[in-house]
C-alpha cells in the first residue's frame, strides 16, 4: 500500500494512525468503509478548494484505499459545502464513493450494509454536545458492525469519552490509540 506515503505530508498529525487502520483494514479484507463528517478543505477565494491537512484529509486517503482494494467508501456529511469539497478531492475515484448530505446519527441508523470500517469524525470537538453526537453516531452503528469490523473514533478527548466507554462496554477492544486517534476493533 505504497500510495499511502503520499499522504505523510508534515501537517497531517493523523498520518500514522491512519495507516495503521488502513493496514489493519486490508489485513482483514474489509471493503465497506464509512466515514461520518467529510474531509473539507479550505475554501480561497470564492470557489477554489485546497487540501487541509490539519483536517486529515480522510475522505481522499479513504477513496484512494476504496478503489486500491475494490472497496466502497460511503461518506456523510450534514453540510452541502463540504460534501462539494469532498467531490472535487475525490473525483479521481469517484466510481468508489457515495456521498450522502444528511445527518449522521439518521445516516448510520438508516444504513443497511454491514460496515467493515467505521471512521467517525462527524461533529468537531469544541461544540457542546459533540461527546453525546459521537456516542449516538456509535450506538445507530454498533448493530452493523460485524464480528471482524474496525471503529476509528476521531478527536480523541474532545468528544471520544462517551463512546470510548460505550464501546468498551459492549465488547469492542483498542488495539491502536494516538494523541488524536483510538482504533477499535470488533
Amino acid at each position: 500500500m505504497l500510495f499511502l506515503n503520499k499522504y505523510n505530508v508534515k501537517k497531517n498529525i493523523r498520518f500514522n494512525s491512519f495507516r495503521f487502520a488502513l493496514e489493519e483494514a486490508f489485513r482483514r479484507n474489509l471493503k465497506i468503509i464509512v466515514e461520518t463528517g467529510v474531509a473539507r478543505g479550505k475554501q480561497n477565494f470564492l470557489f477554489f478548494s485546497k487540501f487541509n491537512w490539519n483536517d486529515g484529509m480522510s475522505t481522499l486517503i479513504f477513496s484512494e484505499y476504496a478503489s486500491y482494494i475494490d472497496g466502497h467508501l460511503h461518506a456523510c456529511d450534514i453540510n452541502p459545502r463540504s460534501i462539494n469539497n469532498a467531490k472535487k478531492f475525490t473525483n479521481k475515484f469517484k466510481d468508489k464513493v457515495t456521498f450522502y448530505a444528511e445527518d449522521s446519527v439518521l445516516f448510520l441508523r438508516n444504513f443497511k450494509k454491514k460496515i467493515d470500517f467505521l471512521y467517525l469524525d462527524s461533529l468537531d470537538a469544541q461544540y457542546p454536545n459533540a461527546s453525546e453526537h459521537q456516542l449516538n453516531e456509535i450506538k445507530n452503528s454498533i448493530k452493523i458492525l460485524h464480528k471482524n469490523s474496525l471503529v476509528l473514533l476521531d478527536d480523541k478527548g474532545g468528544k471520544t469519552n462517551l463512546s470510548k466507554n460505550y464501546m468498551i462496554d459492549n465488547g469492542l477492544t483498542i488495539i491502536n490509540e494516538t494523541e488524536q486517534q483510538i482504533l477499535f476493533s470488533k
